[in-house]
């Protein structure tokens, strides 16, 4: 028995990730759920080595444009002060994590 799996991020264009990891967690309704090695079938394709995540908001680390994410940060942060409908605060949200997320990954992998 293995102590890894394997976990693809995949966007329509692309594997955007593909490597052996110990576990992956992933956001639930009631928190977050963890994947181990021989877990099984769940929401996400999981199966016993591997879990698969289809998505088209993933961007590999070497795409993101750290000045413009930042930008974008910005942008959001300052929205959030306007006076907004509840779709344009989800949607204002919606933006600022996703640059947050781009923040966060291309600091870590400097």
């Amino acid at each position: 028995m293995t102590n890894t799996l394997r976990l693809e991020i995949v966007t329509p264009e692309a594997t955007v990730y593909s490597e052996p990891v110990e576990m992956v967690t992933l956001p639930a309704i009631e928190g977050q759920m963890g994947v181990l090695p021989q877990h099984g079938e769940g929401l996400v394709e999981v199966t016993n080595n591997q879990v698969s995540i289809v998505t088209n908001m993933a961007v590999a680390v070497e795409s993101i444009d750290e000045a413009a994410a930042e930008e974008a940060r910005q942008r959001a942060a300052a929205r959030l002060k306007e006076k907004l409908s509840t779709e344009e605060v989800a949607s204002v949200n919606a933006a600022l994590a996703r640059s947050l997320a781009q923040l966060n990954v291309k600091r870590r992998h400097r």
